[in-house]
C-alpha cells in the first residue's frame, strides 16, 4: 500500500471507546450518571435486543445483543434508551479528527474503534505508548468520553491488549511478550473463535494457545477448516494484515466479526444498526451514492453468501440502508444457521459522481 512503511516491527495502536453509546446518553443526560442503562432494548423489558449497556449494567451482567426481557430480569433497576445514532456518529467523526492529528493510515471498524498505524506519525512523536496517551486525553478532554487502547507489532494482537484494561486503560504488548501472551491466551479470546469454536477446541484439550501451538497446521486446517490457517499463524503472533485506510473505488462497506456466533434475527439486526452508520458516514464523507445495496453474510462454519438490491438512484442514506439491509437478511433462510459476521456495502456508483464545490454549485466527478 502507498505511504505505508513495512519496516521489521509495525506500530499499531488498536482504539476502542468504552461502552461508547451508553457513555454519550451518561454524558449528555446527567440524570443517567452511575446509574444502569441500556441503550436499546425496550422498557420494562418488552421485545428488542440491547446495543450496548453501561459498566453499571455490566456488573449485573447486561451485554450487548441480549433481549431486553433478560437483561431486566438481571437488572430490575436497567433504564432502556432509545438509540441516536445521529449522536453517535457525529461524535464519531471529531474521534477520527483526533486520529488524523497523528496519521493518515487509520482503518474504522465500526463507530467506536479503529486501528491506527503509526510507524511514521504526522508529529514525529516517535512512540506509540504516547501518541495512544495522547489520543486518550484529547478525547477525554474534548469530548468528555473514555477510550482503551492497546499498543503492539500488529493489529491482532493490539485489539486483543486494548481490552485487557477497560475502562480507560492503555496495554502495551512488545515484540518479546508476544509469544508467552499468545501462549496463555484462553482459545475464546483469539479473532475468529466464537462460542461453537471454543467448545469445539476445549472438547478437543485446547483452552489456550500453547494447546493451539502443539497442532500442525495441517491439523488445525482439517479440525478448523481454512481457519485452522489463520489459527496456525496468530499462535505465533503472526499478523501481516495492513492496516487499511478507507479508499472508495468500486465499493464502499462497512463490516464486524462477532466474538460469538448470532443466532436470533434481532440480535442481527442490532448488529447492521450499528454497521450501517459507518457505510453511511463514509459515503457522505467521500460525496458518494451507490445504487446496489449488498449484505454479506458469513456462517459459523464459515460459509459465505451475499443478497443485493439495486435502485434507480444513488443511495446514502441511513434509514434506506438499514431498512434494506433488514429485508435483505429477512430474505435469507437462517433456520439453524448461526452468523459469525455481517457485512454492509453500496456500489454501482455509475461513471460519474456528484462533488460539491465551495461555492455551493455542484459538479461531476469522473470515476477512473
Amino acid at each position: 500500500m502507498e505511504n505505508q512503511v513495512t519496516p521489521a516491527f509495525r506500530k499499531i495502536i488498536h482504539i476502542d471507546m468504552d461502552a461508547f453509546y451508553a457513555s454519550i446518553e451518561q454524558r449528555d443526560n446527567p440524570e443517567y450518571r452511575g446509574k444502569p442503562i441500556a441503550v436499546g432494548g425496550s422498557p420494562e423489558g418488552r421485545g428488542g435486543v440491547v446495543a450496548t449497556a453501561s459498566y453499571e449494567a455490566r456488573k449485573f451482567g447486561v451485554r450487548s445483543a441480549m433481549p431486553s426481557k433478560q437483561a431486566k430480569q438481571l437488572c430490575p433497576e436497567v433504564i432502556f434508551v432509545r438509540p441516536r445514532f445521529d449522536v453517535y456518529k457525529a461524535v464519531s467523526q471529531k474521534i477520527r479528527e483526533i486520529f488524523f492529528r497523528y496519521t493518515d493510515l487509520i482503518e474504522p471498524l465500526s463507530l467506536d474503534e479503529a486501528y491506527l498505524d503509526v510507524t511514521e506519525d504526522k508529529q514525529a512523536i516517535g512512540s506509540a505508548i504516547e501518541i495512544a496517551t495522547q489520543i486518550k486525553q484529547a478525547i477525554k478532554d474534548e469530548l468528555q468520553l473514555t477510550a482503551s487502547a492497546g499498543v503492539s507489532i500488529n493489529k491482532f494482537v493490539a485489539k486483543i491488549a486494548s481490552d485487557m484494561q477497560k475502562p480507560d486503560g492503555l496495554t502495551f504488548i512488545g515484540p518479546s511478550r508476544i509469544q508467552s501472551f499468545m501462549e496463555n491466551l484462553g482459545v475464546e479470546k483469539f479473532f475468529g473463535v466464537g462460542k461453537v469454536t471454543a467448545a469445539k477446541m476445549k472438547s478437543m484439550g485446547l483452552h489456550t494457545g500453547a494447546d493451539l501451538k502443539k497442532l500442525s497446521e495441517d491439523e488445525l486446517i482439517k479440525n478448523f477448516g481454512k481457519a485452522g490457517r489463520f489459527f496456525y499463524k496468530i499462535v505465533r503472533g503472526q499478523d501481516d494484515r495492513l492496516v487499511q485506510p478507507h479508499r472508495e473505488t468500486k465499493s464502499v462497506g462497512a463490516e464486524d466479526t462477532f466474538p460469538y456466533d448470532l443466532a436470533e434475527p434481532e440480535e442481527m439486526h442490532v448488529e447492521l444498526e450499528k454497521i450501517a452508520p459507518v457505510v453511511s458516514e463514509r459515503l457522505r464523507r467521500h460525496h458518494l451514492k451507490g445504487r446496489t445495496i449488498t449484505l454479506k453474510i458469513k456462517y459459523s462454519d464459515f460459509k459465505l453468501i451475499t443478497r443485493s438490491q439495486s435502485f434507480t438512484q444513488g443511495i446514502d442514506d441511513l434509514e434506506t440502508i438499514v431498512s434494506t439491509v433488514k429485508n435483505l437478511l429477512a430474505s435469507v433462510d437462517m433456520k439453524e444457521k448461526k452468523v459469525r459476521l455481517l457485512g454492509i456495502s453500496l456500489s454501482n456508483f455509475g461513471d460519474m459522481v456528484v462533488r460539491e464545490k465551495k461555492d455551493g454549485i455542484q459538479d461531476q466527478l469522473t470515476l477512473f
